[in-house]
């Protein structure tokens, strides 16, 4: 199970390291989009990147410590329901143009759900 829980939680890290990067800069389209489609403030979604990168390195970090592993992929899970929320409030799952990256958080939410149960399985 360790081994399974290993892969998830890098696989995880990434995502979460490559997606929190940018905003925690303030760099790239997707911070931007945030900010003038979305409507959030730069410190939000810097904050938002932050909490991605934190996440990021609690995988890795998770993969020597489960609990703390654990706690980074819920708290990932948490962030990303809030993004399945902005999502919708912004009606981006109504046109078939932006439900594709909107799914994105979805996805997000069941690898981290699954991340989360492994690394509990493999303590």
């Amino acid at each position: 199970m360790y081994v399974a829980a290993a892969v998830l939680s890098v696989l995880l890290a990434l995502v979460t390291l490559a997606a929190g990067a940018p905003k925690t800069l303030l760099k790239g389209a997707e911070s931007e989009g945030l900010q003038s489609r979305m409507g959030l403030s730069a410190a939000l979604v810097r904050f938002i990147g932050l909490s991605e990168v934190a996440a990021g390195s609690g995988l890795i970090i998770g993969l020597f410590w489960q609990p703390l592993g654990m706690a980074a992929a819920i708290g990932f899970a948490l962030t990303m329901i809030g993004a399945v929320g902005f999502h919708f409030q912004a009606g981006d799952y109504a046109t078939p143009d932006t439900r594709k990256n909107a799914m994105a958080p979805i996805i997000l939410i069941v690898l981290s759900a699954a991340t989360a149960v492994t690394l509990g399985l493999a303590a």
